[in-house]
């Protein structure tokens, strides 16, 4: 089948919370939010839409099939051998972190997470009355890298209960290795560190980069870890909500599953579990012919923001947001919104959204036809041309 990414849906009548700014504004093209301005696979729509024609829209159970499209994605992607009963659905990755917290923690236990970091996990720890670790993370060179012996230090210094790992990382899109990841999680064995793994971006490696699974890289691993993961980044069905907790030890399971339960966190809106299966089932040729125009895009933005303009690109290692440094102006952050706000008339995710680490930085969605961030890039360039 052929799939057309040239062309992207009206959402100024949908309320899409990407688009809501342009309704007053329609100057302003929006490239926040991760969500994509693509249309949707067929074979997703067509199994909505049947559901939509069932007439039945009462309480719905998770099906076998369901379930085993689950497993079969997480085999044949991965490597990772998952049985039904570890596969555990919520509404979204965020509200099973916070369960997750809530059940291995208790107030006051220090939580650790990656600097520049996605904006909801430490808004979860700090409202679950836990402290917050930050590690930050090195640049080296345009590329993320973990400094194992200020992680390890900070680990033993706040006592960490739960180390909070993005992989893929977000902002940067960074994927880490095998190695990395074994190295953390040694350093999470030796120091009794649960970790929960947000892998939601995974589906979505770029140029030739694997993910490897955290599940996957040692045995031992499975012990101490809760791996979250969802098709709704990668088939563009976000506001389906539906995720998965994929959680091997049984101790941790059955303390999931009682957190959930007195949440009332234990039930998923159906259409979520209809879109979710269709994906797995039916979805990969659509993400195949996906992959290519993101490329395509990350590399135009690179080729055209670097030799126009002194933005530096972090290329993402996987997804469709843009890592963009504009520290070469020395502009403070309320100054750089105006250059690509007020001045390019771009929506962009400003960078102090993602902690301290994000000053200078913006993130760009480039998960938009090509004539989009053509347009976008133009806008840049003219606000933000290099001297002659």
């Amino acid at each position: 089948m052929t799939y057309d990414f040239t062309k992207r849906p009206n959402r100024l009548i949908t309320h899409s919370v990407k688009w809501r700014e342009v309704e007053k504004d329609q100057r302003l093209l929006p490239l926040w939010i991760a969500d994509m301005d693509f249309y949707i696979a067929p074979e997703i729509k067509q199994a909505m839409a049947d559901y939509v024609a069932s007439d039945d829209y009462g309480y719905a159970y998770e099906a076998e099939s369901l379930y085993q499209s689950v497993i079969d994605w997480e085999s044949k992607r991965y490597g990772n051998t998952v049985i039904a009963e570890e596969i555990l659905f919520v509404s979204g990755v965020v509200p099973s972190l916070s369960i997750a917290l809530q059940a291995l923690t208790a107030e006051g236990d220090a939580i650790l997470i990656n600097t520049p970091y996605y904006g909801p996990i430490p808004r979860t720890i700090q409202l679950l009355n836990r402290q917050l670790v930050k590690n930050e993370l090195v640049n080296v060179e345009g590329r993320y890298q973990i400094d194992f012996d200020q992680l390890e230090q900070e680990i033993i210094t706040h006592d960490v209960k739960v180390y909070v790992l993005c992989n893929p990382q977000n902002p940067s899109g960074r994927v880490w290795t095998r190695e990395e990841l074994s190295q953390i999680g040694n350093i999470c064995l030796k120091h009794n560190v649960l970790i929960v793994v947000d892998e939601i971006h995974r589906d979505l490696t770029l140029f030739g980069n694997q993910h490897i699974s955290f599940n996957t890289v040692d045995d031992a691993f499975k012990d101490i870890s809760i791996t979250l993961a969802s098709a709704t980044k990668t088939f563009n069905i976000a506001g389906t909500k539906n995720s998965y907790a994929l959680i091997p030890n049984p101790s941790l399971r059955k303390k999931f599953t009682q957190r959930r339960m007195a949440n009332n966190q234990h039930e998923v809106a159906t259409i979520g579990l209809v879109a979710t299966e269709a994906a797995f089932t039916h979805g990969e040729g659509w993400l195949d012919a996906l992959k290519p125009v993101l490329e395509q895009n990350v590399t135009y933005v690179k080729d055209q923001l670097e030799s126009q303009t002194n933005i530096k690109v972090m290329v993402p290692e996987a997804g469709y947001l843009i890592w963009l440094d504009f520290a070469a102006y020395g502009l403070n952050d309320e100054e750089l919104k105006v250059k690509y706000r007020d001045e390019a008339g771009l929506i962009l995710s400003e960078g102090t959204m993602f902690g301290s680490a994000g000053r200078q930085f913006v993130r760009f969605n480039i998960a938009a036809p090509f004539d989009v961030i053509q347009e976008a890039c133009s806008r840049l360039v003219n606000v933000l041309a290099k001297d002659e």
